[in-house]
């Protein structure tokens, strides 16, 4: 253990009070897990643990009024204003039964049996709080300071049993390399590839989870670069896999893979399902490939990449409305830029891709165009930006008029018939073509015209 290395941190409101409370009681108590990795990197961090010698009935005594504790794990939580702080016994954890989950959970008798159990070196260290407040002193039995000095993922122990414990850690492996800019060391890689296929055994949601983590981490692209190098993309997405090496021709200069990744790093949105979309645009050429060199064709792509990524949404447990984001962004991203288009085919193109998602379609060609070679953007995208812009100020259906239904009734003392949606249908062909004349005012006044041109046909 390190018993000289001292750090100053400063605590989020509530955590300085739980542990006086815990010292005022003679308990050991101690930071533990992403928060100390995060001290140490100088990183802000929301993961506050702390791990003690109480046990869970100890711990509630402390806390009457505000803890509580309904888990096997010996977690107790603990209320205080309006922050939750996870408390856990020293524990230690033998055969895991489903590749995930400990079979059975002891309580620990020191500090160095809890952190023995964590997955890596820079997650396995620890803050003993010293007098002075502030000031914490670092319990790091496994070398963790140094790792993060080294910018190194390292399993604690023995790898090939860390990763036979619990096979998500592969993914965190990753995961952790691509938010720290860290790589993976060597041994620990290698286990990784030794028992990659075991990331079989895992829920769907746990790897859409770490994979969304991935995607938005700072280094998304080098972080799907080693689950393909490791062998964990085969087992997660083996339909990406089939981009790598597959050359293109015309105007892109890189295969489909090596573009995909480039797609990824140089998408302008943060958010990860976005990211996923830009990923896998091009996950239908494989499928398509037609001809050799620059006769190379990849007709439809886009369409058998869309029922791709229906597939994966399935796969990947991505709730309904997700599953549908993801088709259209895949589906729709290979559209035509054209000054000479008509507003009418703006229109369809907005309807198709929906409003909603208009800067993550434009995002993921922005992405698509730096992955093939070429400038961010040009004349014809922004002139094509700008025109969705103000095509998107006319109205769209009758939803959009200033008036619905209910004001035509009252207007024309009507009862609820066709004829209603009919003198609505009329209007709106008007205002369709000047939407200036969408004024409630205007539209009122010209109900009684309407009807009587309706009526007399």
């Amino acid at each position: 253990m390190d018993n000289k290395f001292l750090i100053s941190i400063k605590l989020p409101p509530g955590i300085g009070k739980v542990i006086k409370t815990f010292r005022q009681a003679n308990w050991q108590i101690y930071i533990v897990g992403g928060a100390v990795r995060d001290s140490l990197l100088k990183r802000s961090s929301h993961d506050w643990d702390l791990t003690t010698d109480a046990s869970p009935k100890d711990i509630l005594q402390l806390f009457p009024k505000n803890s509580f504790y309904h888990n096997k794990f010996g977690t107790v939580t603990v209320n205080f204003k309006k922050q939750k702080l996870e408390i856990t016994p020293f524990r230690r954890e033998s055969k895991y039964r489903d590749f995930r989950h400990p079979s059975k959970i002891e309580w620990g008798k020191n500090l160095k049996d809890d952190l023995g159990r964590r997955d890596f070196t820079i997650n396995a260290m620890a803050l003993a709080p010293q007098a002075t407040g502030r000031q914490f002193q670092l319990i790091d039995p496994y070398q963790g300071r140094e790792d993060l000095r080294q910018k190194l993922i390292r399993a604690v122990g023995d790898p090939q049993k860390r990763f036979r414990e619990d096979a998500l850690r592969m993914m965190r492996a990753v995961r952790f390399s691509s938010q720290f800019g860290f790589l993976i060391e060597k041994e620990t890689f290698s286990a990784i590839k030794k028992n990659a296929q075991l990331i079989k055994k895992i829920a769907a949601e746990r790897i859409r989870d770490e994979l969304w983590k991935i995607l938005d981490s700072p280094f998304p692209a080098e972080g799907i670069n080693f689950l393909r190098t490791s062998g964990l993309l085969h087992y997660i997405i083996p339909e990406l896999e089939k981009g790598y090496g597959l050359a293109q021709a015309k105007h892109h200069i890189y295969d489909v893979w090596t573009h995909s990744l480039k797609a990824l790093g140089n998408c302008p949105s943060s958010d990860p399902l976005v990211r996923f979309a830009a990923l896998i645009h091009d996950i239908g050429k494989p499928y398509t490939v037609k001809g050799s060199g620059e006769q190379r064709t990849f007709y439809n792509h886009e369409v058998v990449g869309a029922r791709i990524a229906r597939k994966l949404a399935a796969r990947l447990r991505l709730n309904k409305k997700d599953s549908q984001r993801l088709w259209r962004l895949v589906r729709w991203h290979q559209f035509t830029m054209d000054e000479h288009q008509s507003d009418k085919a703006l229109r369809r193109f907005i309807r198709q891709v929906g409003k909603s998602n208009l800067q993550d379609i434009l995002d993921i060609r922005t992405a698509d165009r730096i992955g093939s070679g070429s400038r961010p953007t040009s004349w014809r995208f922004e002139l094509f930006r700008k025109r969705l812009l103000d095509v998107q100020k006319q109205p769209f259906s009758l939803r959009d008029l200033k008036i619905n239904g209910h004001d035509v009734m009252e207007s024309l003392h009507l009862k609820p018939s066709p004829l209603v949606g009919k003198i609505l249908e009329k209007l709106f062909q008007e205002i369709v073509a000047d939407q200036k004349k969408n004024q409630r005012r205007y539209l009122l006044k010209q109900l009684p015209a309407i009807y009587r041109q309706i009526k007399g046909k």
